[in-house]
C-alpha cells in the first residue's frame, strides 16, 4: 500500500484482489477443456499470519532481509513443499494416499495450515494446485500481493536443455526408459509482485515462484523469484531459475529416434506443443483471465521463435535442429474432447493430405494409454498399426482408433487424462510426423438443490446429484463440503 515498498501495487482494484480476497479459482484440466476449481486462501484466519511467520523463523532467514521480497518469496517456495526442510505439505503423485488425504478433496489453504500449526508437522498430501494455494494465501498474509498462475501442456525439462526430448524405436515404438522430460497437462504455479532492483530495468512486477518440488535449485526444492517479462525475452541468465521456467512455457518438442546407422537423430521438432492458455482468475471477477502473452510472444512469430533461439544460445548446445525441413504430408489429428465423457468412446482420427505431385506411402502407428496429469504414461489401452497406406497427389486419408469403455475405464487415472501417441513415416521421402498430445474425459456435471436462504447456526439441506455413466455401480462415493475453516465429508464416518 506505501509507495515507498518494494512489493507497492498502485491499483486499487488489483490490491483488493491480490492481497484482500480471501476466496479464489485455481484453474485445471487440459489446454482444451479447462475448469476452474474454487479455492479458499483464507489469508486472514486465525493462525495463518502465526504460521507464515513461524516458517520464516524455523527457516532461519536472517531478519536483515525479512524486508526484502526476493529472498523471502523464494523461501517461501521451498517452504510449502516438505521435500527437504520440513516444510509445510507432503508431494504424493502415486495414487495411493494411505496415511493422509486426497490432494483433490482440498478446497481451501485455512485446514492445511491450521493441521500444520497444530502439529509442526508436514501434511499429507497435496499436489501442484494444492501446493500454490498455499503460497498465495502465504504471501497475501505477509501482504505480498500474489495469484495462483495455471499453465498448460506445461513442459518439465529434467537436464537444462531447454528441449523437450522423446525417444522412439524404429518401429515407432515410445522408448520410455529414455524420456525422462515430461510435459504436464496443467500445473499451477505462482505470481508475486514486486520491484527487481537486481534485475535490468523494465524486469521488475510480476515474478514466477513455484512451490511444487520439481527441480532443485541451489540445493534446495524451491523455484524463482524469475522475471516473467525476462521469461517472455527469453532472458533466461538472470536469476532465478530462468532456463527451466522458460522451458516450461516455450520449449520445443525434439522427437528423436536411430537412424539406418543406429545413431539417434532429431526426426521431427515441434514448436507449437508447449504453453498454452496460461490462465489465472480475473482481479475481482470469477472470469479466467488469459496470461500467456506475458510469458512469450504469438506462437509462431518472429519474436516468439527469437526468443526461443535467445534462451537456447544460453541454455543449449543443440543449434543445429533449427534446420529447415521440406516435408509434403499435412498431418492432422481430430477429436472432439468436449464431447467425450466418461463411460463413452474415445474415437481418434490421424488425417493426412498429400500436398505433393507423386504418391506417397505412409506406415504408421496411433497408441494410447492412460496418463497421470504430470505427463507420466501409464496403462496401454489400445495400438492400432498401418502400413503401406497409398496417398495420391492432392488426396487426404483418415486413420481411425476407437477406444470402448471396456478398453480404458479400468486404467484411468487421477483426471482421466489419455495419453496420445502418433507415428508416421512416409516410405519416399524418409519424412517422419511424430506427435504427442493429451485429452481428457469429461466428468458428469453435479447437480445441486439447495435454498437461496441460509441462517447461520441453523441446519440447512441440500442435494447433490449426477448419473453415472459407467456401466457398473459406483462404491466408495463421497461429498466434500468446504467452510471458512473446516471441511466436512458426506456421508461422515
Amino acid at each position: 500500500f506505501s509507495t515507498d515498498d518494494t512489493v507497492y501495487l498502485g491499483d486499487p482494484n488489483l490490491l483488493k484482489e491480490y492481497v484482500l480476497n480471501e476466496q479464489g479459482r485455481i484453474y485445471s484440466g487440459n489446454k482444451n477443456s479447462i475448469t476452474g476449481k474454487p479455492w479458499n486462501f483464507g489469508q486472514f484466519e486465525s493462525c495463518i499470519l502465526d504460521t507464515a511467520l513461524y516458517l520464516l523463523e524455523a527457516a532461519g532467514l536472517n531478519w536483515a532481509v525479512r524486508g526484502n521480497p526476493i529472498p523471502v518469496v523464494r523461501r517461501i517456495s521451498a517452504l510449502v513443499n516438505s521435500s527437504d526442510d520440513g516444510g509445510v505439505l507432503t508431494g504424493n503423485w502415486s495414487g495411493d494416499y494411505t496415511g493422509g488425504r486426497s490432494p483433490l478433496s482440498w478446497t481451501g489453504s485455512a485446514a492445511i495450515l491450521e493441521e500444520f500449526w497444530k502439529t509442526k508437522r508436514p501434511v499429507k498430501f497435496g499436489q501442484c494446485w494444492v501446493f500454490s494455494g498455499l503460497t498465495t494465501t502465504i504471501c497475501r498474509t505477509l501482504g505480498i500481493p500474489a495469484r495462483s498462475v495455471t499453465n498448460f501442456a506445461s513442459a518439465h525439462d529434467t537436464d537444462g536443455s531447454i528441449t523437450i526430448d522423446v525417444h522412439f524405436n524404429s518401429e515407432g515404438e515410445s522408448e520410455d526408459a529414455l524420456n525422462y522430460d515430461s510435459i504436464w497437462n496443467f500445473h499451477v504455479w505462482n505470481e508475486a509482485w514486486m520491484a527487481r532492483p537486481d534485475l535490468p530495468a523494465g524486469y521488475g512486477g510480476w515474478q514466477a515462484i513455484d512451490a511444487t518440488p520439481q527441480e532443485a535449485s541451489d540445493a534446495v526444492y524451491c523455484c524463482g523469484p524469475v522475471s516473467v517479462a525476462a521469461i517472455k525475452q527469453g532472458e533466461v541468465n538472470l536469476p532465478f531459475d530462468g532456463p527451466f521456467v522458460f522451458a516450461e512455457v516455450n520449449a520445443d518438442r525434439m522427437y528423436w529416434a536411430p537412424n539406418a546407422e543406429g545413431k539417434l537423430e532429431c526426426v521431427y521438432l515441434d514448436k507449437n506443443a508447449i504453453g498454452k492458455n496460461i490462465s489465472t482468475k480475473a482481479p475481482n471477477s470469477d472470469e479466467r483471465e488469459d496470461l500467456t502473452n506475458n510469458y512469450k510472444p504469438e506462437e509462431g512469430t518472429a519474436d516468439e521463435r527469437a526468443a526461443v533461439l535467445r534462451a537456447n544460445q544460453v541454455g543449449s548446445n543443440r543449434k543445429d535442429i533449427y534446420m529447415h525441413r521440406v516435408n509434403d504430408i499435412d498431418f492432422n489429428i481430430d477429436q472432439d474432447e468436449n464431447a467425450t465423457f466418461v463411460g463413452g468412446d474415445f474415437v481418434l482420427s490421424l488425417r493426412m493430405k498429400n500436398r505433393g505431385t507423386e504418391k506417397r506411402d505412409v506406415s504408421g502407428r496411433i497408441e494410447v494409454k492412460t496418463m497421470y496429469y504430470t505427463g507420466v504414461a501409464a496403462d496401454p489401452v489400445k495400438s492400432e498399426v498401418f502400413n503401406g497406406t497409398v496417398i495420391n497427389p492432392g488426396e487426404e486419408i483418415s486413420q481411425k482408433l476407437v477406444a470402448t469403455q471396456e478398453d480404458y475405464v479400468d486404467k484411468l487415472k487421477d483426471g482421466c487424462m489419455l495419453d496420445v501417441t502418433i507415428w508416421a513415416v512416409v516410405k519416399e521421402t524418409d519424412q517422419h510426423y511424430t506427435k504427442k498430445d493429451d485429452f481428457r474425459l469429461r466428468k458428469p456435471h453435479l447437480t445441486v438443490k439447495a435454498p437461496s436462504d441460509a441462517v447461520v447456526g441453523q441446519e440447512i439441506k441440500a442435494e447433490v446429484s449426477f448419473m453415472n455413466p459407467l456401466n457398473r455401480e459406483l462404491t466408495n462415493s463421497f461429498i466434500v463440503v468446504d467452510g471458512a475453516v473446516h471441511s466436512l465429508k458426506f456421508p461422515q464416518g
